[in-house]
This record gives structure tokens, sequence and C-alpha cells, in this order.
């Protein structure tokens, strides 16, 4: 980041436009300033004057300061590459979409917001100073850019160690954290397989790997008072494997920006000891040898460069360690970014699960099932790879039936990488006490989050026992996601000698959604809070503040409607449904939320109609389109109440409750063949349930 300057500024300003989503933006100069013209908040033209520069290759984006202390990213970038590789162009951002001006994405909505979004990790020691009562920011920083202090924290004892004479006596030269994971190691290759092996075994915590996945990770800030070296999970929550950014193997998904912090932790280079800096300089970043020079440091080249192990002989150029191993991702159009997770190429499980792969990377006009033969021609049928839980994932996210059992046996391997346990266990489809009390035990935070997310489904009254614990969790991340889950827990309910740790956890919890109070994600998390505790009205004034920011942010909203709902106001939070809807987008949550108001108010037409939008607006949620078959039979519409549940069927095969009511559906028809059908598939989805079994006896009676 840097002031914008004739020095800075790499863009075209010379009166140049750029056309998009029917918007004629104009890039130009006057009295020494760099100005754009574009549309604003209301959609119509307005001048914004660009007071900083953001990156500079390959591609340079501009900052717009508001007089309320915002500052907001342009989503039309300057493309800095040269000309003859694409560059040296205006180009959006979302060249996809039409992000006009009611677009969260929008050049003045909160999604494109510098203060949260991008300040902590491109400038140095930043304070983001968010006024929630006057909604204004006053942040500051140390130093505009990533300086010193951003990756070795605050270097006032450093600055006295250095006016010292005798500067001896501090072996670690007043630094907060001494980087020495590397200290004294060797690499040397297995005399027989010539294996890699490091020379002592890797630390349980990496400092190194923890410091740099404070910018190089997906996750949310709990707090300001980062210390290099501690778990990332002291100050950050750190997004796990999810469908949403995630291939079911572990791999980034092109659209999301998920960095390269989990995919490392998933690769077997660092559960062997790998650091960042065994491959960059930690200062440019640079690779410390060139091409596969940086691999062949550890994988000698007599093994790792050769044609048995390339099967490339022929192939001009010759691919490259990287191609095949840390294959790169495209995000932001042109930043092209490696994959971190140094995998084995699996087209096998691009076959299985749609995973990519590097092999078709290349060979675009082949399938992945021709990919597969080829290696297992080369290599034989075994090609577990170091990655092998992809199945368990696909299982999960494909409704399979043996989900939680794929997943239970992910959560508890002993060499799964922790944040694939950690992702495993959040997953599972139904909590199983015994995997989560392992995961509250791990060594790693990341695993013990994921045990308390896979808590949410836990009756109340067993919820204290389980984790009750890790309200006193060394990492300040795990102890406020216990003091979340324990909400709950009526304060006459909490053993009389928990209640002051329990209460120090809460106000950490509080403190760190504060810090994101200009968001409308963390006023309605904290709405969800006060609500868990009883305290309506603490409650109330959370979703509302949250929907002061976002009118449309349909948690918010739903949220708010069932809390009206819990105080017996239902005509309240139909308002508050209808109020969003008219104006967002058409959203299947907020319909959803809409019907079942109207259900409880027993306006049954107006109800079916709401249910029905929300299943057309998303099939993949099974839910919708099982409560919207429910309201058809309750209004005598069994025929269509059954077609709905055989189309929901057809896309969620294994959907517990669809295939229950169609039973009973079909029963009440008198179509036993049907009944019986929907019993059996249902009875391969929980074996030794009894009284499935005494049904499909009586139905084929």
């Amino acid at each position: 980041m840097d002031h914008a300057s004739d020095a800075s500024v790499r863009g075209d300003f010379n009166d140049t436009a750029f056309e998009y989503a029917g918007t004629r933006s104009r890039f130009f100069r006057k009295d020494q300033k760099f100005l754009v013209e574009t549309d604003g908040p209301d959609g119509k033209l307005a001048t914004f004057e660009v007071k900083y520069t953001f990156g500079l290759d390959p591609l340079q984006q501009y900052l717009i300061e508001f007089p309320d202390g915002r500052v907001q990213a342009l989503s039309i970038a300057w493309d800095t590459r040269p000309k003859d590789q694409g560059g040296q162009r205006w180009f959006h951002l979302y060249p996809d979409g039409a992000i006009t001006h009611d677009d969260p994405l929008h050049l003045t909505k909160l999604n494109q917001n510098w203060n949260f979004m991008c300040a902590e990790c491109h400038s140095t020691a930043v304070h983001k100073n968010y006024d929630a009562t006057k909604d204004r920011f006053a942040t500051t920083f140390s130093e505009i850019s990533v300086g010193c202090e951003a990756c070795h924290g605050a270097g006032s004892r450093h600055v006295s160690w250095a006016r010292q004479n005798a500067k001896s006596r501090d072996p670690d030269n007043g630094l907060l954290v001494k980087f020495d994971e590397r200290a004294g190691i060797t690499w040397s290759a297995d005399a027989g397989t010539l294996t890699p092996i490091r020379s002592a075994p890797a630390p349980m915590l990496r400092k190194e790997v923890e410091t740099c996945g404070r910018c190089h990770a997906r996750r949310g800030q709990l707090s300001e008072d980062w210390v290099p070296g501690r778990s990332l999970s002291e100050t950050h929550r750190v997004s796990l494997l999810d469908r949403q950014r995630f291939h079911a193997d572990g791999q980034m998904r092109d659209d999301e920006e998920t960095y390269n912090y989990a995919p490392f932790k998933q690769s077997k280079m660092f559960a062997k000891g790998v650091t960042c800096s065994d491959c960059h300089d930690p200062h440019s970043a640079a690779l410390k040898a060139p091409g596969d020079g940086v691999c062949g440091q550890c994988h000698p080249a007599e093994k790792y460069q050769t044609a048995a192990h390339r099967q490339h002989a022929n192939v001009t150029p010759s691919p490259t360690c990287a191609s095949c191993h840390i294959p790169e991702r495209r995000y932001m159009v042109v930043d092209r970014r490696h994959d971190h997770s140094f995998r084995i190429p699996r087209p096998d499980l691009s076959v299985l699960s749609g995973t990519p792969n590097a092999c078709n990377d290349c060979h675009r006009d082949r399938s992945a099932g021709w990919a597969a033969q080829q290696v297992e021609a080369w290599f034989g049928p075994q090609r577990h790879g170091y990655q092998a839980y992809a199945p368990a994932f696909h299982a999960a996210w494909s409704e399979a039936i043996d989900a939680q059992a794929q997943l239970g046996a992910v959560a508890q391997a002993g060499d799964v990488p922790a944040l694939v346990r950690a992702s495993a266990l959040a997953e599972l489809p139904r909590p199983e006490v015994d995997l989560i009390r392992r995961g509250l035990a791990d060594p790693d935070p990341l695993v013990r989050l994921g045990a308390l997310d896979a808590m949410e489904a836990i009756p109340a009254d067993q919820l204290w026992g389980l984790a009750s614990p890790q309200l006193t969790d060394p990492v300040r991340g795990v102890r406020i996601r216990a003091a979340e889950l324990l909400a709950s827990v009526s304060p006459s309910r909490q053993p009389a000698a928990d209640r002051d740790r329990f209460a120090q956890a809460a106000a950490e919890f509080v403190t760190a959604q504060r810090l994101n109070s200009d968001r409308p994600e963390a006023r309605t998390t904290l709405g969800s809070f006060f609500a868990r505790q009883a305290n309506a009205a603490a409650a109330e004034a959370e979703y509302r503040a949250a929907l002061t920011l976002d009118p449309s942010f349909s948690p918010a909203v739903i949220n708010l409607s069932d809390l009206y709902r819990q105080l017996g106001r239902e005509s309240d939070g139909e308002r508050v449904l209808r109020d969003a809807l008219s104006r967002s987008q058409p959203s299947a949550p907020l319909h959803h939320a809409l019907g079942l108001s109207l259900v409880r108010q027993k306006r049954n037409d107006a109800a079916l109609d709401e249910l029905r939008q929300a299943a057309m607006l998303d099939p993949s949620r099974s839910r919708y389109a099982y409560v919207y078959a429910i309201g058809l039979h309750a209004a005598g519409r069994r025929d269509d109440a059954l077609a709905v549940l055989k189309t929901n069927l057809s896309g969620h095969p294994n959907d517990h409750d669809s295939l229950s009511a169609a039973i009973a559906f079909s029963r009440e028809k008198g179509d036993s063949a049907a009944a019986l059908e929907f019993a059996e598939r249902l009875a391969r989805l929980t074996p030794g349930d009894h009284a499935i079994a005494e049904l499909i006896k009586q139905l084929k009676r």
C-alpha cells in the first residue's frame, strides 16, 4: 500500500475510459490528483479521488477515502503485466457478473471496505478504531505498507537492545520471538529411498508458519493484540475446509481466496517439518533457488528429475516440480498462485468427486478417467498420496449414507493433518460424544475448535460437561468458542465453581465481536449470543444494528424474526422478513422463514407460496422441499406433496425426513408398493432400526 503519487500509480489516468455493466468509468488527473468518475452509491456518476495504491504485480487496485473514515477499494483494477502478456489495461475484478451500486461488492459497500477487509495485512500495526455509535472509522497504522513490525511485532525492545553496549546479553536481539526452527537443522536423503529426512522432529507449535499465516490464511480477526510466534488461533478464527471454499480433497477453489495457510498445513512437507523460509526468503518472498532448484535442496535430482519419475521425457518444455505438485490457480482474474498443499496428482479422485488435478491442467482435451489410467500404468494402482480424505468430504457434501463413518475415521486418524481432522469434526452430520472428547483433548487448537463446532447439535443438558473445560483453554479462540456454545446454559444450571470462568470467557467473546462491530456478521453473532442468554433486548439491539449496516443481511433478518416469534410478536417478525425481501435479490432462506411465519399465523395459502419459492430457489437445501411438501399435504394436496418429495429425493436420495414422509403419504394413499420402496431405502440408511424392519414386514404382507 502507498500514497497515490506519480511514483506509485501504475494505471493509465490520462483520460482513459472503461465500460462495465452499463457504466462508463473515466480515469483522469486534475490539480495533481488522481480521479475516477464512476457509479456512486446511488448508481449515478460521481467523481472520486484515489488516495492510495494497493499492490504492484500482477495488478494494482486503487483506494478511495470517504468522509466517515471508510477507505473503499475500486473494483476496476490496472493490469500491471507487460502488454505482450495481456497487461497494461483496465479490467474489472468481477468480469462475469454485473456489480452495480446495490451489490455488496460495489465500490461503496461493505465488502470492498479496506478498514476491515485489507488493512491488517497490507499495513503495519493497524488499529481499526471503529466507532459503532457514530458509524465512523479512525483507522491508524504505524507504517503504510508492510514493515518489520508486521512480522516481528512491536520493536521497542529491539531498539533498546540496539542502543546497549553489551548487546550479547540478549541472544534474541530484543525481538519478541526468535524464528529459530531451522537453526541447526539439516536435511539428508535416506540411503535406500532417497526420501528427505529432517535431522530433528518438527516442533508442535510452528512459530514461522503461524506468523506467516496471519496474512496468508483465510481467517477472521478476534483481537488486535497479535504477538508473533503464537498460535494463530489466539487472535484469529481460521477457516476450516468447507464446500464453499475448498474441493473435497482440500484444494482451494478457483473463485475463493483461501490463501496458502490451510493448503500448506495439509501437506506432507508441513508434517515433516518444512517451514516457509526453507523455500522462500522471508523478506522478499523470492524463492531460494531458481526453477526446480528450490525443490532440489531436499529432493535429489537423481531420483526426482528423471524420466522414470516425471514420465514426460519427450515433452518440451518438460514439466517442472511445481506444475505437477503445486499447480497454479487464477484469482482476481490475472493473479496466478500455487496451491501449497504439495500433493501427488490424483485424477482418480477427479473421477470420484470432481476435484481438479494437475494432469488435466495440461491435458484439457482428455478426461480425468484417461489421466487416471495413465498414472496407474506408470506407477501402479496404489496411488493414495498424503491427502487421502477426499472420499470422506465428498460423502459428506453429497449426503452419502456412510458420510458419518468416513468423517469419523478421518477425525480420529493419527496421520491426518490437524486442520483436516478439525474440519471432519465440524462436518459430522451427527455429533458423536466420544469423537468430540478426543478432539477436545487434542494438542492442536484447530482440532479443539472443530470439536466445539461439532457440538452445535448436542443437547443442552450435555453441553456443560463437555465444553466447560475449554473455558480456560490456553488459546483465546478456543475459550471464546466454548463461551459462545455455553451461553445457552442458564446461570442457575452452571456449577458455581465455573461461573467466573464462563464470565471471563464470555467477556472475551463479546470483546471479539465488538472489535468487528462494523460488520453485520459480528453484530448478528453477538445478537445470537445474547438470545441464548435470554437477553431479548440486547439481542434485538444487535440484530437491528446488523440491519442498519446491511438491511438485506439474511441471517440477522431471520434471527430477529425468530426472536419476535419467541416473544409472541409474530406480525413484527413477518414485517421484518417482508422488508428484507423488498430490498434484496430473491432469497431462499428469507422466503422459507416467511413461509414458516405465515404457517404459524394460519395463513396457509400465502405460506405455501413462500415455501414453494424457497424450494425452487435453492434445490440444494433438501429441508426447503421437505417443509413445502408437508405444507402441501396439510392443505390436502397429497399428490402434489408426493411429487415434491420424489423430486427432492432424486437430488437428495438419502434425506431421512423426505423418505419418512414419502412412506407415510404413500401408505395414506393406499400405495403400499411405493411405501415399501421408500421404506427399504430408509432401512439402508438406518441399519438395525427395528421399527423400520417391522414396517417393511407389514408392507410386504
